[in-house]
């Protein structure tokens, strides 16, 4: 029967990925939502300066597109600049103008079914610590990954058919997590300390995880404004 697990609290994956040559195996993809560089990490204005914040951006949404592989990475994006940047790092470009997040990922979801992938990963872009994001996909599952708050969704893994409308936005946790309990599939809250973390505030830049992790020009930036 379908129910509900709480599990992998030392944030190790179990799920089948796609170089799985099981007959239940998902061919899975990797959705990213990628807002205009520009735009983004507007809460460490105070601590980065604009052309700090963009390089930020494009650092940190590398890195999830790196712990994404060897999977198709799909990139949902409306700006020009994001569009380059995922062409110049190998991912598809799904284009979702004025749509905002939730319509963004909705589009791409019935896109990405399309193309006959039977298992979708929606991730945010500002993970830094996230490594084999294949491993949080299980056939027949509804995994999802929340931030350190237990407010966001930072992952959220399920098979593509499955009728989940996009809720992110403040607790979009519950919001996803009372979904995915209506529908028959199983479910799992994965408590996954590396893929919790996101950065958007000057103390998640402080995350002692990081301290190591982060490049080195950030490193002296941090080092010298503090």
């Amino acid at each position: 029967m379908p129910g509900l697990v709480d599990g992998n609290p030392d944030g190790r994956g179990g799920g089948a990925t796609g170089t799985d040559d099981r007959s239940d195996a998902p061919h899975i993809a990797v959705l990213i939502p990628v807002k205009r560089f520009e735009h983004a990490k507007g809460r460490l204005s105070g601590l980065l300066q604009p052309a700090e914040r963009v390089h930020l951006a494009r650092w940190l949404a590398a890195r999830v597109v790196a712990a994404s592989r060897p999977h198709p990475v799909f990139v949902a994006c409306d700006d020009d600049g994001v569009a380059s940047w995922a062409d110049d790092i190998g991912a598809e470009v799904l284009w979702t103008p004025g749509v905002g997040l939730n319509g963004a990922v909705d589009s791409s979801r019935e896109t990405i079914g399309g193309k006959g992938f039977t298992h979708l990963i929606v991730a945010h872009s500002d993970l830094p610590l996230a490594v084999s994001l294949g491993d949080v996909a299980s056939p027949g599952t509804i995994t999802i990954v929340p931030d350190g708050r237990r407010d966001g969704t930072n992952v959220l893994a399920s098979p593509v058919v499955a009728p989940i409308t996009a809720s992110y936005g403040a607790s979009s946790y519950r919001a996803h997590l009372r979904q995915a309990l209506s529908l028959p599939y199983r479910v799992e809250v994965r408590r996954d300390s590396r893929l919790a973390l996101d950065v958007d505030t000057p103390g998640d830049l402080a995350h002692p995880a990081l301290r190591t992790e982060l490049p080195e020009w950030l490193r002296t930036i941090l080092a010298n404004r503090r």
